[in-house]
């Protein structure tokens, strides 16, 4: 297949994970299998004459766990997204959804084990944050290389001229109080049952409110919601009794917006709503800091390279969902001051993850500099 000018091959793994194994080896054959796949595409392309100068992978998957064996002399640089502790990040962060376990060292440890397996052969690694960097055990962070993935913020911008106008005939411009909460999965991991918490105290505190979710029902990180039912709903259900139906009527679920709706939607906001566990940054929370949104995010430690308290946007306590109502509320009453957040947060987005002239030649000098690494051999 082509695409763009490059040749792309594929491969597909010869047989599937095996039912009945322990828990904590489930992830790990599953990347083993992908891993193996790979091998013998890289054997049967090694055969035919190719030699790679430099392989760029996501470790997390499997598929690089093989590659040295096949170009010992290739240079091989990774994606190091977060390694998982047990503690001081998401795992039992939410006492909510946590279940009491043994060891959840002991089980990390397995989880992380492809991490470390790979990380023998490494030649160089990039990670899109600092606080994802440092979730890296002190040894492997001499390889680490700090760039973000970037995004285009001369086409993510404000636009006083913006009006999100739905298939449903529904509309709202900047002369609407916009209030928005985007998550890939309307899920805890993103903090969504902490807004839908704060919802009833938003409603009433702001008669004039209209709030904008995005999300899908199913679940990108964490926990599965029980059997049959989603956390989407979960939590609908825990707050609807709590609302007035004249009320309800102002809160839109708009489920997965295309792409430049959702960039609509964040040039309406007249506030943006962003919680997360200590996990790995969305990028919607940059996008919304270009758009020139007045952001209201989680005091959770990846939010703080980003949020400058009082500067870049306000940091709150996750868990407090009548703090999350009040602050809500306060900013919507204050225009200047979102102005002035939102006016610093677009710049702090240009000046730190913009692709063009930041992110992308930080990108290709590591591309580069990796492919004048001496190979450290499988």
């Amino acid at each position: 297949m082509l695409w763009q000018g490059v040749k792309v091959h594929t491969y597909f793994p010869r047989r599937s994970s095996t039912t009945g194994i322990h828990p904590w080896i489930i992830d790990m054959e599953a990347k083993v299998i992908r891993g193996e796949a790979v091998l013998h595409w890289a054997t049967q392309f090694k055969q035919q004459g190719f030699h790679p100068d430099v392989v760029i992978a996501h470790p997390s998957w499997g598929e690089s766990l093989f590659v040295k064996q096949v170009w010992p002399n290739t240079r091989l640089g990774l994606f190091y997204e977060m390694l998982y502790q047990s503690e001081g990040q998401d795992v039992h962060f939410d006492p909510e959804f946590s279940k009491p376990e043994i060891s959840p060292g002991s089980r990390l440890m397995i989880k992380n084990a492809m991490a470390f397996l790979q990380h023998q052969v490494v030649d160089a690694a990039i990670s899109p944050t600092h606080w994802q960097a440092q979730t890296y055990d002190p040894y492997m962070r001499d390889k680490i290389t700090v760039v973000h993935d970037g995004i285009d913020t001369a086409a993510i911008k404000p636009s006083p001229q913006a009006r999100l106008t739905l298939e449903n005939g529904l509309s709202w411009s900047r002369e609407d109080e916009v209030l928005t909460f985007v998550s890939r999965n309307l899920e805890p991991y993103r903090g969504y049952h902490i807004f839908m918490r704060a919802l009833p105290q938003v409603l009433r505190l702001r008669p004039h409110a209209q709030v904008l979710i995005i999300g899908g029902d199913s679940v990108s990180y964490g926990a599965k919601a029980p059997e049959g039912q989603t956390w989407k709903q979960i939590f609908i259900d825990e707050v609807r009794g709590q609302i007035p139906d004249a009320d309800w009527q102002r809160v839109h679920f708009l489920g997965r917006l295309s792409y430049p709706q959702f960039l609509t939607m964040l040039q309406i906001s007249r506030v943006h709503v962003y919680l997360t566990y200590p996990f790995v940054l969305s990028w919607s929370l940059i996008e919304a800091m270009s758009s020139g949104c007045a952001i209201l995010a989680s005091d959770t430690a990846p939010v703080r390279e980003a949020i400058e308290e009082g500067v870049t946007g306000r940091l709150l306590p996750f868990f407090d969902a009548s703090a999350w109502a009040q602050g809500i509320d306060r900013l919507m009453n204050d225009p200047a001051e979102r102005q002035r957040l939102g006016d610093n947060a677009r710049e702090r987005a240009i000046d730190r993850y913009d692709l063009q002239t930041v992110c992308l030649p930080q990108q290709l000098a590591w591309v580069k500099a990796l492919s004048q690494t001496p190979s450290q051999a499988g």
